[in-house]
């Protein structure tokens, strides 16, 4: 009986270190709408800071929860893709984060990135 006792003792111990660490990594995480807004903001102030004046070309952005992009963001060659590339990796790691924390749905559709994108006026547009 003493040696049953301990074996419990020892695997609720045991247990509750294992979940202690686990969700000690996961509450680090937590994501808010307030977080993911200021992203985008940043991800968009770059963007919008640089005008077009010769290609332009796309970026997946966003993270649904059924998997694939949000939408696609039109941008000019001008832009500092490093960095662009950076923000919104940022950005859709932060949603799906987001998306699994809330238990977020969506409609599952595929967004398909656009065909053509040019520069017209100095902005970029997707071309049909």
């Amino acid at each position: 009986m003493k040696k049953l006792i301990i074996l419990l003792v020892l695997i609720i111990v045991a247990l509750s270190f294992q979940c202690s660490s686990s969700d000690n990594s996961q509450s680090n995480d937590i994501i808010t709408q307030q977080m993911l807004d200021a992203k985008k903001a940043e991800v968009m102030t770059l963007i919008n800071n640089s005008l077009c004046t010769g290609s332009c070309s796309y970026i997946a952005f966003g993270s649904k929860p059924c998997g694939g992009p949000r939408e696609y963001l039109l941008f000019s060659s001008a832009v500092n893709l490093a960095q662009l590339e950076d923000l919104v990796t940022e950005y859709n790691e932060m949603e799906h984060q987001f998306n699994i924390q809330t238990n977020a749905v969506s409609d599952c559709a595929m967004v398909l990135p656009p065909n053509t994108v040019a520069c017209v006026s100095g902005t970029c547009v997707i071309i049909n």
